[in-house]
């Protein structure tokens, strides 16, 4: 399928109230994981199939869904279904109903589990402060046009709190273990870095001239659901903007061309392949050596 470049919007636009299925289902603009998913180990060919292919809701997202609703107050609304798991089928047809009915469903025990974790973040010392209720914006839309290429992108901050001369860009996350090592290898995995980058240029690009700090709360999914804020160096941040602004030339060429390769692209010879740098050091040392 061939897409092309809709009439440059250049102007930025903030939505507050939008859904997030409406957001999710734009197909003018680009967000981060579209961008992310286009770069090493992703392709183009394969954010193309995805975005002419859009999945349905991820049962492994369940329980982030409704931890960002008890954090952020904003969100799908849950049902809970009482039972302790699925292997009922009264149970697994309640379930089915409420993702029928756009809603989250969860097992009472998963519910408390959330609940759990929520009164974890607003007891925090520094996540709790960036949290408190009715000091900041919950998952405002926000879309504009990058100069250097003329693709229109978008975010979806979780969280905006805005303070004198200063905005706070603040994401929630949960994962396993909120260590900082954990953390750390979550950023180089998923590319959060690109994340940050894109979300304060699109801040910047909405808000002017107006300072932005993007902040990480990762929390762990297991009690005591112990929580780590971070904000990334500049040196990462400055690798995630660079990043991005490789897919967003990789995005634009594809639109244009109406070619979305793979990992190997139009070649006529087959490629050679090695293994991971260090393998190939180490099995050498062993193996090769006189």
């Amino acid at each position: 399928m061939t897409t092309t470049l809709e009439p440059p919007v250049t102007a930025p636009v903030v939505i507050d109230g939008m859904s997030a299925d409406d957001y999710h289902a734009d197909r003018a603009s680009i967000s981060s994981t579209g961008l992310r998913k286009i770069l090493n180990p992703g392709c183009p060919a394969q954010l193309r199939y995805d975005l002419d292919h859009p999945q349905g809701p991820k049962k492994e997202f369940d329980l982030g869904h409704a931890a960002h609703l008890m954090v952020l107050g904003e969100g799908p609304e849950l049902a809970v279904i009482d039972y302790p798991d699925w292997r009922k089928k009264d149970a697994q047809l309640e379930r089915d109903e409420a993702y029928a009915e756009g809603k989250v469903p969860l097992l009472t025990k998963d519910h408390d589990m959330v609940q759990a974790m929520a009164d974890a973040i607003r007891q925090h010392p520094l996540a709790g402060p960036l949290f408190t209720p009715g000091t900041g914006v919950a998952e405002q839309s926000i879309f504009w046009t990058d100069p250097a290429t003329g693709v229109r992108c978008r975010i979806r901050p979780d969280w905006l709190k805005q303070l004198p001369g200063l905005t706070l860009c603040v994401d929630y996350k949960t994962i396993k273990s909120a260590d900082p090592d954990t953390v750390s290898k979550a950023i180089r995995d998923h590319a959060y870095h690109q994340q940050d980058a894109l979300y304060t240029d699109g801040l910047y690009a909405a808000r002017g001239t107006e300072d932005v700090r993007f902040i990480f709360v990762f929390q762990s999914k297991i009690a005591p659901y112990l929580v780590t804020v971070r904000e990334l160096t500049d040196q990462v941040r400055d690798i995630g903007r660079a990043r991005n602004e490789r897919a967003l030339r990789t995005y634009a060429d594809c639109i244009a061309t109406g070619n979305w390769p793979d990992w190997t692209g139009p070649v006529t010879t087959i490629p050679t392949i090695s293994m991971p740098a260090w393998a190939v050091l180490t099995e050498a040392e062993e193996y090769l050596k006189p």
